[in-house]
C-alpha cells in the first residue's frame, strides 16, 4: 500500500522497490492529504447547511437519500417554494422532512398538486399552512392518493366547503390510506348505530380521530358503549373523541370516578393534559377542594383559569376578607355563573367596595396569577 501511494505521487516514474530516503515524510503527508479530504463535506451535505438551514448531523444524514453535485435542480426547488409565498423558514421545514424533493422536477410534480388545492378553494396561506405540516403529501400521487382522498371525503360531508374545513384542521386525512382506516372506522360507528350527521361531525371538526389504528378505534367505541351512552346521542361522538385524547392518570381519580364524570360531561374529556393539571392544582392545591369535587362538577375543567376560575376566586376571597361572605362559600357554583349574573351577585351588589372589587376583578383578568 505504502509504495503504491509513493508510486502514485511520482506518477509511478521509479524503478527500484525500495523506499527512497524521504519515505516517512512522503507517507505522513500523503495520508494527512487524504485525512482532510475526506473530512470535506460533499456538496450535497454544505448546500443543506448553506442553503436548507440543516444541521451537520442531519445534512450527513440526509446526504444518503439524497445527492447532487450541482445546484441546479436544487435551486429550481427553492425558487418555486419561494414564488409561491413560503418563508425560508418553512422552506427548510419541509426539506428536512423530506429531501428528495430537492430533485424533483417542480412545474411536473409540485404545481399541478398546488393547483388542484387552489381549484377546490384553498386560500395561498391555507396552501402553504398544509404542504408545510404535511410535507408527505407532496410525494404522493396526485392521481391516485389525494384526489381519490378528497373526493372520499367530500362524497361522505356533501360539499368541498366542509371537506376543505376538515383538511385544514388535518391534512393527514389526505395522506391516509382511506380504503382501510377510514372506511374501516366510519363503518363501525355506522354498524353501532351512530347517524350520519354525529359522523359528518365527528370528521369535519376533528378528522385526526378518524384516522386512528382500526383496533384501538373499536376498543374506544366498545368502552362508550359500556359507559351506556346511547349511540343516537351527540355525547356518543363526543366519547369518542374525549377517551381517543384521554390519559387516565392525569385525573387522579378512580375509573368509577372517571366514567361519572365523563357521563356527566363528556366534552371536559377533550381538555389537554397540561390544561387538566393547571386547574387541578388551582382548585385543589390553592383553593383547598377536594378532588373528587370533578366528578360532581367536571364542566369546571372547561372553564378558562386565567379569564374565570382566578379572577372569580379573587372576588370572593376579597369579600371573605371583608366578611361579605362566608368563609365555607361554596366556590364552584360562582364558577359556573354566567358573567351577567356573577357580577350583579357579587359585584355590583357591594356597593361600598364595588369601585374597588371591579378593579380588583378586571386586573386579574388582565394579569392572571
Amino acid at each position: 500500500m505504502l509504495n503504491f501511494l509513493y508510486k502514485t505521487i511520482h506518477h509511478g516514474s521509479y524503478c527500484s522497490l525500495r523506499a527512497p530516503r524521504n519515505y516517512k515524510t512522503l507517507t505522513l503527508l500523503t495520508l494527512r492529504y487524504i485525512s482532510n479530504t475526506s473530512n470535506q463535506p460533499s456538496f450535497t451535505v454544505s448546500y443543506l447547511i448553506n442553503t436548507c438551514g440543516f444541521s451537520r448531523e442531519g445534512a450527513i444524514s440526509a446526504s444518503k437519500s439524497v445527492k447532487f453535485e450541482t445546484p441546479d435542480k436544487a435551486d429550481l426547488v427553492i425558487s418555486f417554494f419561494k414564488h409561491h409565498g413560503f418563508s425560508q423558514t418553512q422552506i427548510s421545514s419541509i426539506i428536512r422532512r423530506y429531501p428528495p424533493l430537492l430533485l424533483s422536477n417542480p412545474q411536473k410534480i409540485l404545481l399541478p398538486k398546488l393547483e388542484f388545492f387552489q381549484s377546490k378553494g384553498f386560500t395561498s396561506s391555507d396552501i402553504v399552512m398544509i404542504l408545510t405540516r404535511s410535507p408527505n403529501l407532496l410525494k404522493r400521487s396526485l392521481k391516485n392518493q389525494i384526489i381519490p382522498s378528497f373526493d372520499f371525503f367530500k362524497n361522505l360531508l356533501g360539499t368541498d366547503e366542509k371537506t376543505v374545513i376538515a383538511v385544514r384542521r388535518f391534512s393527514g386525512i389526505l395522506g391516509e390510506k382511506v380504503d382501510t382506516r377510514v372506511v374501516t372506522n366510519v363503518n363501525l360507528l355506522r354498524e353501532n348505530g351512530v347517524r350520519e350527521s354525529g359522523i359528518c361531525t365527528l370528521i369535519t371538526n376533528w378528522p385526526r380521530v378518524i384516522t386512528t389504528n382500526q383496533v384501538r378505534f373499536k376498543e374506544i367505541v366498545e368502552e362508550v358503549k359500556e359507559m351506556g351512552i346511547n349511540p343516537l346521542r351527540r355525547s356518543f361522538v363526543q366519547a369518542v373523541l374525549a377517551i381517543r385524547g384521554m390519559n387516565k392518570s392525569t385525573w387522579g381519580l378512580s375509573e368509577d370516578e372517571i366514567l361519572v364524570a365523563f357521563a356527566k360531561n363528556p366534552s371536559c374529556f377533550r381538555a389537554s393534559e397540561d390544561k387538566i393539571m393547571r386547574v387541578m392544582d388551582f382548585l385543589v392545591n390553592k383553593m383547598g377542594l377536594e378532588a373528587s369535587l370533578i366528578v360532581k362538577r367536571p364542566t369546571l375543567i372547561t372553564f378558562s383559569l386565567e379569564k374565570r376560575l382566578i379572577p372569580r376566586a379573587s372576588a370572593i376571597q376579597f369579600l371573605q376578607s371583608k366578611g361579605l361572605v362566608k368563609k365555607n362559600f361554596y366556590l364552584p357554583t360562582v364558577f359556573e355563573y354566567v358573567e351577567e349574573l356573577f357580577l350583579r351577585r357579587y359585584v355590583l351588589s357591594n356597593k361600598e367596595e364595588a369601585s374597588e372589587l371591579l378593579q380588583l376583578y378586571k386586573e386579574k383578568m388582565d394579569f392572571p396569577e
